[in-house]
């Protein structure tokens, strides 16, 4: 393998987020990061099946470091009663780039009996989550980099930056400070230079 083909790769996946900077709906973005920093109290929860749930654990634990209470609805357990930790006004987000996932569709219902606030990111606005949805977030790529256009990759960067976007938002609304993120991070090369600035 060529440094060449690396490096397309890498540009392609680039040129993607670009192009989803131009297209992303910020409205919608900001309704979502006014509800997180409008219930304080509410829980944040995410579910998604495979590399969506992968983006899913990695979006809650970037919203932990800023003091978010996120936490990760695995959808295999969700069925066998873990969801009965959602609670009324809590928020529920669906990862789905299809948006049919059968395995988050088994427990939107039950969700949605709970009051819950559910919010699908996916990329077909006209799909079973999409529509059960209290709010809808499109994230779409032209392409993945892969040569069958199949392979998560490129659309799974695409989720997690938006919500990159948003933890970093919703960390500049609420005051998150550097005090506050040694507290949380107080280890590795980031607690080192935190601790270094606090101090």
């Amino acid at each position: 393998m060529s440094k060449e083909t690396i490096a397309s790769v890498i540009e392609a996946e680039g040129e993607e987020l670009r192009k989803l900077a131009g297209r992303i709906d910020c409205d919608t973005v900001q309704k979502l990061i006014n509800w997180i920093v409008g219930h304080p109290q509410k829980n944040l929860f995410f579910t998604g099946c495979g590399t969506s749930g992968t983006a899913a654990q990695k979006i809650v634990h970037t919203l932990r470091v800023v003091n978010q209470p996120a936490f990760y609805i695995n959808p295999s357990d969700a069925v066998h009663g873990s969801i009965g930790v959602v609670g009324e006004g809590d928020m529920v987000v669906f990862v789905s780039k299809g948006g049919g996932t059968k395995e988050l569709v088994a427990f939107l219902e039950n969700v949605r009996a709970k009051n819950a606030y559910v919010v699908a990111v996916t990329e077909n606005a006209g799909s079973t989550i999409a529509k059960a949805a209290d709010l809808t977030l499109l994230v779409r790529i032209d392409c993945e980099p892969d040569d069958f256009n199949m392979l998560a990759t490129a659309s799974t960067l695409a989720v997690i930056s938006v919500f990159d976007a948003v933890a970093i938002h919703v960390a500049r609304a609420t005051g998150f400070s550097k005090k506050d993120f040694l507290e949380n991070h107080p280890s590795g090369a980031v607690g080192e230079r935190l601790l270094a600035e606090v101090r």
